[in-house]
């Protein structure tokens, strides 16, 4: 039959799919599979609200490949196990698949690779399918990755991309291979109940509306708490229903201050990516340790826990954590507010913030979410380890009239403007709904004191 089979991972889309064009080239037989893999539901990474985005995401890659002539084959198990007996049933010559970053998907790769080859298959990863450079393509003179994002972004500028390429007009699937129903977000529990659509086709509609309406002003509001005026396409990367490549591509089309910044977040992406890619250990280990002794008795325990439910007695803090648990997303602004607010304030591990967001974030991904808390945390790449910020004058800053506040702690929804990210300071004035909201439960200038010596000591 001489076909070839095409293992999406974490680039479910039609459209920019080098994987999916190559396994096609001249018409051949070429299997879509997906493989709901055993060892990522056993890393804990399988949790309801990716699920209930993956699922979406499933049903609509299948309807596109529908609509060519083809269709979308689902199986479960371990990943190496259902492309070797796929492959088997169609005598496929060839694997293709997309490049990823993380220490379990290198052992993937390489598991795949053996077994393929032990058989007489090659397996074919493709670059520049999940990230718009590929991890190690850019280094400096003395490492191999950049570890100080700023000269990194300046190389990674300069680089000639790769043009887009386009949807195969059709894809023709082998007959009676079997395939697994499609699964559905309906019959998961657990899901948040703000959660967004997933799908290529939701992806691009929000890119459209994007590029039209909200890149243009990205620049000056993309701290904007209230405003919500972030891309919200974060989602769509971390389950590649929208290609990085193609959004630079189209966002330097449109040009501007905006896009150079939107540009810039994606850049991030790739740099976070690459510093993985050489230092798998990181998505556990500090990249660069402090020293840390964090807090873990019983008060930090409750401390933890006051955070995630939204009850630290900081208005910021608290509506960006409830909106998390909400939509499964969370304002980026909130997210960098809500990771120094936890470890530097409250003195606890990052691993304890990282599981958390992992637990909850539709677009929870290993070298995002670890390298940024790490960042927040101090022991990543960030030059200046030590900074904290501050949750009233961040609030006041990026929040000044208190309307994303007020959206996410109805509690304090009859406090006016700015002092609604001090309320503690009313308390006795008979305004409405105070009383319900909690005392903060660290001082500030205690909780920097606190942060400011641990690290003193941790060096001695």
């Amino acid at each position: 039959m001489n076909a070839s089979i095409v293992l999406f991972t974490a680039d479910l889309r039609l459209h920019d799919h080098p994987p999916l064009r190559a396994a096609s080239a001249g018409g051949r037989p070429v299997v879509p599979l997906f493989v709901r893999d055993r060892g990522v539901a056993d890393a804990g990474f399988a949790v309801p609200n990716r699920l209930a985005f993956l699922a979406d995401c499933l049903r609509d890659l299948d309807a596109g490949l529908r609509e060519r002539g083809g269709r979308l084959v689902v199986r479960s198990g371990d990943v190496v196990e259902e492309v070797c007996g796929v492959a088997a049933a169609v005598d496929a010559d060839e694997v293709h698949m997309a490049a990823d970053v993380s220490a379990y998907a290198h052992r993937r790769e390489r598991r795949l690779r053996r077994a393929l080859e032990a058989d007489g298959r090659r397996l074919l990863v493709h670059d520049t399918v999940t990230t718009v450079v590929p991890p190690g393509a850019l280094t400096p003179a003395a490492s191999d990755h950049f570890a100080v994002f700023t000269p990194y972004f300046r190389h990674w500028s300069a680089q000639r991309l790769r043009d887009v390429v386009g949807v195969p007009r059709s894809v023709r699937v082998p007959d009676g291979i079997a395939s697994e129903g499609l699964p559905s977000r309906t019959t998961l529990s657990g899901v948040s109940a703000g959660l967004v659509s997933g799908g290529e086709s939701a992806g691009r509609g929000g890119l459209t509306w994007w590029l039209r309406s909200g890149l243009a002003g990205y620049a000056d509001r993309q701290d904007d708490l209230a405003g919500d005026a972030t891309s919200r396409l974060s989602p769509h990367l971390h389950f590649g229903t929208l290609s990085p490549v193609e959004l630079v591509h189209r966002a330097r089309t449109v040009g501007g201050p905006g896009a150079e910044a939107f540009v810039r977040q994606l850049a991030w992406r790739d740099f976070h990516r690459q510093v993985l890619a050489a230092r798998p250990a990181a998505a556990g280990v500090d990249y660069r340790t402090r020293h840390d002794r964090w807090r873990s008795g019983r008060t930090a325990r409750a401390d933890v826990e006051a955070w995630r439910e939204g009850r630290t007695g900081y208005p910021v803090i608290d509506a960006a954590m409830r909106q998390l648990r909400h939509e499964g997303w969370m304002h980026n602004r909130g997210r960098l507010l809500t990771a120094s607010f936890l470890t530097k304030t409250l003195y606890v591990d990052w691993r304890v913030g990282a599981r958390h967001f992992l637990d909850l974030l539709v677009d929870g991904d290993i070298a995002d979410n670890q390298l940024n808390w790490q960042w927040v945390a101090g022991t990543g790449t960030d030059t200046r380890p030590n900074r904290v910020l501050n949750p009233v004058a961040q609030g006041r800053r990026h929040d000044p009239d208190g309307a994303y506040v007020r959206r996410w702690v109805p509690e304090l929804a009859g406090v006016p403007g700015a002092a609604v990210h001090e309320p503690w300071k009313l308390r006795g004035e008979g305004r409405p709904g105070i009383g319900a909201y909690p005392d903060p439960i660290v001082d500030l200038a205690d909780g920097l004191a606190r942060f400011e010596r641990a690290r003193s000591q941790a060096y001695t």
